[in-house]
């Protein structure tokens, strides 16, 4: 069995050079998004990406978002699968939204109530 993939060096790869910021054209790199898309789960504008990569909400959507892939690659050991289950697998108990839109629309608390329940082998 191989060890479990470092979250905190995935973590790491998103910070912006010489800055205590996470740097949004990594951010969206790893998680495979176009700048708009980004702007558009952090409801900002889509010049804001590039233009104001520092912008408070831009930045708390990406913090949020990298809590609950923080815990999601804790239940699914995986990188990759905590990804990709993170922006593309319907939660039934969220009328079928993926926890990337339920943290774009800042309910970040739920899925990591979610994923604690999972981890712990309830289904939900």
């Amino acid at each position: 069995m191989s060890a479990l993939p470092s979250f905190p060096g995935f973590a790491d790869e998103f910070r912006a050079p010489g800055q205590s910021v996470i740097e949004p054209v990594r951010f969206a790199a790893a998680l495979n998004l176009q700048m708009q898309e980004l702007a558009q789960l952090a409801h900002v504008h889509r010049a804001t990406v590039s233009e104001a990569p520092t912008n408070a909400r831009l930045q708390a959507f990406m913090r949020e978002a990298l809590r609950v892939l923080s815990a999601a690659v804790d239940v699914a050991r995986d990188r990759e699968r905590a990804i990709y289950w993170y922006r593309n697998s319907p939660i039934p108990e969220f009328q079928h939204r993926t926890a990337e839109q339920l943290v774009a629309d800042q309910k970040t608390e739920a899925v990591l109530s979610y994923l604690t329940s999972i981890s712990s082998g309830s289904s939900g």
